[in-house]
């Protein structure tokens, strides 16, 4: 076994012993799985010789000095966090990827052409904070400083206070200190599991992402009715709220599968879907239900087109249903293309080593997605996994991550020069 497989069998044991919380794992953001994790990743890194650094959100940069420092930095890795009792490999087995092409650069000897710098990013998972990439913004100092008053879900305090409680600095991050400069950086290649089956359905270990989706979210959306006693109340005298989400679920699925068939791809989603325990019952019709919901697709248009249909079956369903719809905050993260020339570059490797792969989209929000918006070069590799993601059954083999570190090694070892996006001015910070 390599010192790079070593590593990555070693890693991913030690995270999983660190951040076990049955029936999975739970990597807080700005929590102790979080932070715990990262101090893993840091005590590997600085083994090998690496240098290690955090900026004032608190990612952590772990960096193998290359043979030319002048020259822009080949930027790889992804997310510690996890969702509560969520698996051991969303996020992570991009980390450990990075560490691990490093480990096998040392092992043989050779110097990157240019800086390999293995990232850490902070709260990528929206589980925690009802933002999309907050770590990842916060590095290149374009998280709105509105963010930070974001709350996490389970204590109530804000993003602010926890950076602050963990030991960084959230003044630096409002006044947007950023510590990833897009000019300063060659590119961004995330590993990252695939969530879905499009990899274990074709016998595939490996897939390069094409694009990313975007979408929006509402977390906190309410349907108000009238409480009614079950027995007393006829039909056409009830504000059944139960039935105005289902009439707005079975109508919005309608219209999902009207724009599928037109050829527009595209993912809606329901969830927390709740009565309040003090007052529903059996025995009662409800008079408030609460809900999320989750729209993705890979264009804009499609997500505009997605918000415009929404608002108006909302309003159709509380004509029908006797109920008032209200969706509540809503937040957005933008759909990306990846840099073609990127994704050229990581096939030409994959097909080189003789790795067997696929080009696929990616139908989840990643990190990659606000590095590549900020005009940095960017793409994702993805690793064949059973059962999902965001959940405890998630089932990569770690056969299957050596591959996409042979991959990123070699891509680590040759020089990228690709024309960087960015011209925005900035320190040399990397």
């Amino acid at each position: 076994m390599t010192q790079a497989e070593r590593l990555v069998r070693r890693m991913l044991a030690a995270l999983l012993q660190a951040s076990a919380d049955a029936p999975g794992v739970t990597r807080d953001a700005y929590g102790a799985g979080e932070a715990a994790a990262h101090a893993i990743a840091a005590a590997e890194a600085r083994a090998m010789g690496a240098e290690v650094a955090t900026d004032a959100a608190g990612n952590l940069y772990m960096t193998l000095a290359g043979a030319d420092r002048t020259r822009p930095a080949f930027l790889t890795g992804s997310h510690l966090d996890s969702v509560p009792h969520g698996g051991n490999f969303d996020g992570a087995a991009g980390v450990v990827a990075g560490l691990a092409a490093m480990a096998d650069l040392r092992a043989r000897g050779v110097t990157p052409p240019q800086d390999l710098t293995v990232v850490a990013f902070r709260a990528e998972e929206a589980a925690w904070f009802p933002l999309s990439y907050p770590g990842s913004l916060a590095a290149l100092g374009d998280l709105p400083p509105a963010a930070l008053d974001a709350r996490r879900a389970d204590t109530g305090r804000t993003l602010a206070d926890h950076m602050a409680a963990a030991g960084f600095d959230p003044d630096a991050v409002r006044r947007g200190a950023a510590h990833l400069v897009p000019k300063r950086v060659a590119a961004f290649v995330e590993v990252h599991i695939e969530q879905g089956p499009v990899l274990i359905g074709r016998g595939v270990p490996l897939g390069i992402v094409t694009a990313i989706n975007g979408g929006f979210r509402h977390i906190a959306a309410r349907v108000r009715g009238e409480w009614a006693h079950s027995g007393a109340t006829p039909f056409g005298f009830r504000h059944d709220a139960a039935l105005g989400v289902a009439d707005l679920m079975l109508r919005l699925q309608g219209w999902w599968a009207e724009r599928e068939a037109a050829g527009e791809a595209l993912t809606v989603t329901f969830g927390c879907l709740a009565t309040d325990p003090a007052l529903h019952g059996g025995s009662r019709v409800a008079g408030d239900v609460t809900f999320a919901l989750d729209i993705r697709a890979g264009t804009q248009g499609t997500l505009s087109r997605a918000a415009q249909a929404l608002a108006a079956l909302a309003a159709e369903v509380a004509a029908a249903q006797g109920v008032s719809i209200d969706l509540g905050p809503r937040f957005d993260w933008d759909a990306v293309v990846c840099d073609p020339a990127l994704v050229r570059r990581i096939a030409g490797a994959a097909t080189a080593l003789h790795l067997p792969h696929i080009s696929l989209p990616s139908g989840a929000g990643h990190d990659a997605a606000a590095l590549a918006a900020a005009g940095i070069p960017s793409a994702m590799i993805f690793v064949r996994n059973a059962n999902g993601s965001h959940n405890p059954d998630e089932a990569m083999d770690a056969a299957d991550l050596d591959l996409a570190v042979r991959l990123l090694a070699r891509l680590a070892e040759t020089p990228c020069n690709l024309p960087n996006n960015a011209a925005r001015p900035g320190s040399d910070a990397v």
